[in-house]
C-alpha cells in the first residue's frame, strides 16, 4: 500500500525540483535577440521634436551608437536617464532615442524637464518599428556598430555597473575596429 503513495510523491518532488531549478537560471533581463549580429531593421520614423524630419536606419551607421527605447510613462527609463545624460555630456558615444507608444507632447516635456541626451529621438507612436526591433517593453538599449549591426541588447534599465563592465568596454572595442 505504501508504494502506491510513494511513487506519486517521488514524481511530485522531482517535478518541483525541476521547476525551482528553472526559476534560478540566468538573468531575466538578458533576452536573447535574433537580431544580434544582424543589421538594424530598415525604418523611417518622424523625429520626436520635429515631425517633418525623420530618423532612419542610415542615421545609425558610420559610428558606434546606442539606441535607447524609452517612454515618458516609464519609471525605469527615468532611473537610467542620468546615465545617458552623463554619457552624452562626456561625448563617449552618440545616443539615439526611440520613443515607444507615447504621447508626443508628454515625451517632449519629459526631455525638456529631465534633459535630452539624444542626438535624435524617433517617435514610434504605433510601435511598428519597435516590433521590428523585437522590443518587449521599455526601456531597452542596443549597441550598434559602425556598419549598423546590432551587437548587444539589454532589456530593462541600464545600471552603472552594467554600463562600466559590459557596455562601455564593448563600445571601446567596437570603436577600435573602425
Amino acid at each position: 500500500m505504501r508504494v502506491k503513495y510513494l511513487v506519486p510523491m517521488i514524481i511530485f518532488v522531482m517535478l518541483t525540483g525541476l521547476f525551482l531549478s528553472g526559476l534560478h537560471k540566468g538573468d531575466p533581463t538578458v533576452v536573447p535577440s535574433p537580431l544580434i549580429g544582424k543589421p538594424v531593421p530598415a525604418f523611417a520614423l518622424p523625429q520626436l521634436n520635429d515631425g517633418n524630419a525623420t530618423l532612419t536606419e542610415q542615421d545609425l551607421k558610420g559610428e558606434v551608437v546606442l539606441l535607447n527605447v524609452w517612454g515618458s510613462y516609464c519609471i525605469p527609463c527615468r532611473q537610467e536617464h542620468p546615465l545617458f545624460l552623463e554619457l552624452a555630456k562626456q561625448k563617449v558615444v552618440d545616443i539615439y532615442g526611440l520613443n515607444y507608444a507615447d504621447v508626443r507632447l508628454d515625451a517632449m516635456n519629459w526631455l525638456k524637464q529631465l534633459g535630452d541626451p539624444y542626438v535624435k529621438s524617433a517617435f514610434d507612436e504605433d510601435r511598428r518599428v519597435s516590433i521590428d526591433f523585437g522590443v518587449y517593453g521599455v526601456p531597452e538599449t542596443y549597441v550598434i556598430d559602425k556598419d549598423g549591426i546590432i551587437r548587444y541588447k539589454k532589456v530593462g534599465a541600464i545600471s552603472e555597473e552594467l554600463l562600466a563592465e559590459t557596455i562601455l568596454p564593448m563600445i571601446e572595442d567596437l570603436k577600435k575596429q573602425q
